[in-house]
C-alpha cells in the first residue's frame, strides 16, 4: 500500500475502534494493547503495567510474523503466548516503521472484519 492509502485506512480504522470502544481515535499504541488482548485471548480484564507491554509485545511478534519475522513458538503454562526471532528485523528510519506499523494493523483489523 502506498503511503496515503494506508493514512487513508489507518484514519477509518481509528474512527471505527473509537465507535466500538466508544473512546477518543487510539494511535498505535492503544491499537498494539488491543491485538495483545485479542491475541492473548482471555477477554477484557485489568491487567499490570507491565503486563500491558507484554500484551504490546506479543501484538508486535504477531504482525511482524506475517512478513516472517517471527514465529509461534507456542503457549506458557499460564496461556500467554511466546514467539521466537527467525530473521532480524531491518532498521527502518521512524516514518518507514510508523507506515509498516500502520499497514500491519490495518491488514490485522481487515482479517478481523473490522473495516
Amino acid at each position: 500500500m502506498k503511503a496515503a492509502e494506508v493514512n487513508k485506512k489507518w484514519s477509518t480504522l481509528q474512527s471505527e475502534i473509537a465507535s466500538l470502544f466508544d473512546m477518543e481515535k487510539p494511535d498505535i499504541k492503544v491499537c498494539l494493547f488491543l491485538i495483545g488482548v485479542q491475541e492473548l485471548g482471555k477477554g477484557p480484564q485489568s491487567f499490570s503495567k507491565r503486563q500491558k507491554e507484554e500484551l504490546m509485545h506479543i501484538a508486535t511478534c504477531r504482525l511482524f510474523s506475517s512478513m516472517g519475522f517471527y514465529n509461534l513458538k507456542g503457549l506458557d503454562e499460564e496461556g500467554w503466548p511466546h514467539w521466537e526471532l527467525i530473521k532480524p528485523i531491518p532498521n527502518y528510519t521512524l516514518l518507514e516503521q510508523e507506515l509498516i506499523m500502520k499497514s500491519l494493523i490495518i491488514d490485522y483489523f481487515e482479517e478481523l472484519n473490522v473495516i
